[in-house]
């Protein structure tokens, strides 16, 4: 009795645990598989590459033949209209040999492509002009798989339930015509109790063919993507998303572009609530669709797409909503600083000026005009004291919306990563405001040379002939040129010329008078004639 309640306990408690970690793991496959989808690509790009530059050196017709046929393989779950392509050459080349079975073969190729392009006019064209009973006898399932594919492809594109039972009727004759034991009467007959809700029957065969297969059998994705929909009728997601992974990483370790398993996961992640991986799939595969131009999966995909895309839309609205209050905030501790800043400015004012009230209560009097001198003194003191404090203010001001700045962007990059932790000790970095200072100087040296590309020239024209500017190896304007580039554009504010260039007011003005001292003619019309720099005059 003990051996029995021990074996239950471990099916019941311990079982699910090994399921999820299942699960689990095949999730991290498929992500490792997802990531590396282009070299896989890759690969197949380079085959098919080398199998056409065998086909166009092959000398002869039968060799010929082997590798169109090849490439129609290789084409047909990958890039249809290549498929038909290549297929459309093996006919030509089977009429030129007058080989009824290569014809017939390439018929029943180009009628299944066809279908699956949404051409179903061409497609049951060539199914028609097949005389079924002068079919060689090793082409009757061929042709049944054909009309099967035909029949399924009509019903999805039009929702026509005769068609699908159309379909039903021609894979029954395909069943009798294959083998027991082949794969493929397995999945067909698994395929047809899955369409009559026989699903323990159809999950016994389907299990069975999942273990004797393994990622190197292109079967395996449509085997597995089979027990997915069924566990997904089930409303069994757990067991749904586990084959659906497993069926997408045959698929894209096959380069299968034509897959129902990344639609099927994204509507998975969908119903669970997990938007990013719904709509990292669903994306992935619409481009497969569009890529390999299957109408019906892009037909499907476009059905889900609105509906995940909806849910995505709504969680980004939700993050900038996020972002917006975590700025909101930032602005008000913004502002509360700038107060605190203002404040303690204050403060410092008023004990600099209790300290110099002090000193001139206990200094000796002097005689009125040394009194005078002294008065002189510090009005002069003070204003240096002002424009001292006026240029750390600025220069604190400046500092700050420096930090905001990068904090703006902090949040911009971080929190769209969800790196939370990094953002201290990204503030403290102040390269990315120093990188983007020399681009915009740059960028504005660059646009006003193509507004006024005579500006160097003609302004040196102004100077005295010793006091022209040459500039250095790999300078546009330099910071004398910058200034006056300014005023050229209207800007004549000393202020707004050093907050532009991030210079102090009082270097802004020493560069001006500075300029104005090598100046050739008169002074006082010099910036009148910068202004008048690249106008156009009539003579």
């Amino acid at each position: 009795m003990r051996f029995y309640y021990r074996l239950i306990c471990v099916v019941f408690f311990v079982a699910p645990f090994l399921s999820i970690a299942k699960q689990d793991s095949t999730v991290q496959i498929l992500e490792q598989v997802f990531s590396t989808k282009g070299k896989i690509e890759q690969k197949k790009i380079e085959r098919l590459a080398l199998l056409k530059k065998r086909l166009s050196q092959e000398p002869s017709l039968t060799g010929r033949l082997d590798l169109a046929r090849e490439l129609i393989l290789a084409y047909r779950k990958y890039q249809v209209d290549s498929a038909i392509h290549y297929t459309q050459l093996y006919r030509q080349m089977g009429e030129q040999r007058a080989d009824s079975l290569v014809i017939n073969q390439a018929n029943f190729y180009l009628a299944s492509l066809y279908s699956s392009t949404g051409k179903f006019i061409e497609a049951e064209n060539l199914l028609r002009s097949v005389n079924r009973t002068a079919l060689a006898k090793e082409l009757v399932p061929a042709y049944f798989e054909a009309y099967t594919a035909f029949s399924s492809h009509y019903g999805q594109s039009s929702n026509n339930e005769q068609y699908f039972k159309l379909s039903e009727r021609y894979r029954d004759s395909l069943l009798v015509l294959l083998p027991d034991t082949s794969l493929q009467h397995r999945v067909a007959l698994a395929t047809k109790y899955l369409y009559h809700n026989r699903e323990a029957e159809a999950e016994k065969i389907l299990q069975g063919l999942l273990i004797k297969t393994n990622d190197s059998h292109p079967e395996r994705g449509l085997i597995a993507y089979l027990l997915g929909l069924m566990y997904k009728n089930k409303d069994d997601m757990e067991q749904a998303m586990y084959y659906f992974s497993l069926s997408a990483i045959s698929d894209i370790k096959h380069v299968v572009k034509d897959n129902a398993s990344l639609q099927s996961l994204a509507q998975c992640y969908n119903s669970k609530g997990d938007v990013d991986k719904a709509y990292q799939f669903i994306q992935a595969a619409i481009n497969d669709a569009a890529f390999c131009n299957i109408r019906y999966r892009s037909l499907e995909n476009s059905s889900f797409y609105g509906i995940i895309n909806a849910s995505f839309q709504e969680k980004e609205l939700a993050q900038k909503r996020a972002l917006r209050q975590n700025l909101i905030v930032i602005s008000l501790l913004s502002v509360f600083l700038v107060i605190a800043l203002f404040f303690l400015y204050n403060q410092v004012k008023k004990i600099r000026r209790a300290r110099m009230e002090l000193h001139l209560a206990n200094a000796e009097l002097k005689k009125l005009n040394d009194q005078l001198l002294q008065s002189n003194n510090r009005l002069s003191e003070s204003n240096h004291i002002k424009e001292e404090y006026i240029a750390q203010f600025f220069d604190i001001c400046s500092s700050y919306i420096d930090k905001i700045d990068e904090q703006r962007k902090l949040l911009l990059k971080r929190f769209a990563q969800k790196q939370y932790d990094d953002i201290n000790k990204i503030l403290k970095s102040q390269d990315v405001v120093k990188n983007e200072l020399d681009e915009l100087y740059r960028n504005f040296d660059i646009i006003f040379l193509n507004l006024y590309p005579s500006f160097i020239e003609d302004f040196n024209q102004l100077l005295r002939d010793e006091e022209r500017i040459s500039l250095k190896d790999g300078e546009l304007l330099n910071t004398e040129l910058r200034i006056f580039a300014l005023i050229r554009l209207g800007i004549t504010d000393s202020t707004k010329i050093a907050s532009f260039l991030r210079y102090s007011l009082r270097t802004v003005y020493n560069y001006r008078v500075k300029v104005r001292g090598k100046v050739s003619g008169s002074k006082d019309k010099f910036e009148d004639k910068i202004r008048g720099i690249g106008e156009i005059r009539s003579y």
